[in-house]
């Protein structure tokens, strides 16, 4: 059993996420090989995209969400993502233990303690009735349905019980930050994806990996015995120390020398949330300030491969944060990159702190 470098790790996840050449792939297909974009603020995945796609420009993404051949719903780790619609249809599903999980915690079921759980959901596709609804009209409905609950919290706990998608306009390009209206519509589902499938689109796109890596990026859990009844079909590693990873029998390693481009990503991206061993990308040290808590990822942008600083818009400005120095190549670099993204973002300037 080989053992892999971090080196090596991390440029076959460069490799696979079209971060260490843009594609010309068009849009649909880097969704379908990302299998799920985060899309906690809209804004990001676009800026997701552009980093991975030649050329790419916001009528890719828009034009896709309105024709509703990806849509933007609850998924992963029960956050908000984007996926290809014919993937949502069929992993929406195998996931959805996750969000009833997520669903049942105190936040949700101090609210709705002694409702029927079943009821509930059925009230509230009933007001959705396959028609887009604001989700205040939602709360308020049920809020009536329901005296002395928090609508608001019961709304939230039937979108995570039921698959409800939101509409093009609030899953579009526009304000930065999250929505403060977000409309959203009742979708049907057909079958459940077997795992198996799920776990061999995670690793096209992030592997090698460890089982672990599997279950923190997609919120499922005992996944072990699944992956164990794969071992014809793929090829297992260890990494610098000692743990073992899985990875598709055909899937091609690059060298560990390939250069790796200054890089931009949006906050929130997949890229650094996709495995529990997150070291071969993002140090231990610069995780915290990328990940400083209540549920926040920054935009950060990579140097050779890793993370080397966080970036902010804001006023017009385009501000990168360097967590160490930088050669005066590299800054080139990435100062090329960030001034290529400004038209893009709508900002005016490339701006660096005062003071490293």
């Amino acid at each position: 059993m080989s053992t892999l470098s971090l080196r090596v790790l991390n440029r076959a996840l460069l490799q696979r996420q079209f971060l260490l050449t843009r594609t010309e792939h068009t849009p649909l297909e880097v969704i379908r090989r990302l299998v799920a974009m985060q899309a906690q603020e809209p804004n990001w995945p676009f800026v997701g995209l552009w980093s991975r796609i030649r050329e790419f420009e916001h009528a890719g993404l828009t034009t896709l969400l309105e024709d509703r051949r990806v849509v933007r719903s609850g998924l992963l780790r029960s956050t908000q993502h984007l996926t290809r619609a014919d993937d949502f249809r069929r992993f929406r599903p195998l996931l959805q233990p996750v969000l009833d999980r997520t669903a049942s915690a105190a936040y949700f079921s101090r609210n709705s303690a002694g409702l029927d759980t079943g009821e509930l959901v059925t009230a509230g596709l009933e007001f959705l009735a396959d028609q887009a609804m604001p989700r205040r009209e939602l709360a308020r409905r049920l809020a009536e349905s329901y005296p002395d609950r928090d609508g608001r919290i019961l709304a939230g706990e039937v979108e995570m019980r039921s698959a409800l998608i939101h509409d093009p306009a609030t899953a579009g390009w526009g304000a930065w930050g999250t929505r403060p209206s977000v409309s959203v519509t009742a979708v049907e589902v057909g079958e459940p994806a077997n795992a198996m499938e799920l776990i061999r689109r995670y690793l096209a796109a992030f592997g090698p990996a460890s089982v672990k890596d599997v279950q923190a990026w997609s919120g499922l859990t005992r996944l072990s015995e699944i992956v164990a009844s794969m071992s014809g079909e793929l090829r297992r590693y260890r990494d610098p120390h000692g743990k073992e990873l899985v990875d598709l029998a055909d899937a091609q390693l690059p060298d560990a020398d390939t250069p790796a481009p200054v890089r931009l990503l949006p906050a929130f991206d997949n890229v650094l949330l996709g495995h529990t061993d997150r070291t071969r990308i993002i140090a231990d040290e610069d995780r915290k300030r990328i990940m400083p808590g209540r549920a926040l990822v920054l935009p950060a942008f990579l140097v050779d491969g890793r993370v080397h600083g966080s970036w902010s818009l804001s006023g017009g400005e385009l501000r990168l944060t360097p967590f160490r120095p930088l050669t005066v190549d590299n800054r080139a670099a990435l100062e090329d990159e960030a001034h290529r993204l400004l038209p893009f973002v709508a900002a005016e300037r490339v701006s660096f702190p005062a003071r490293p």
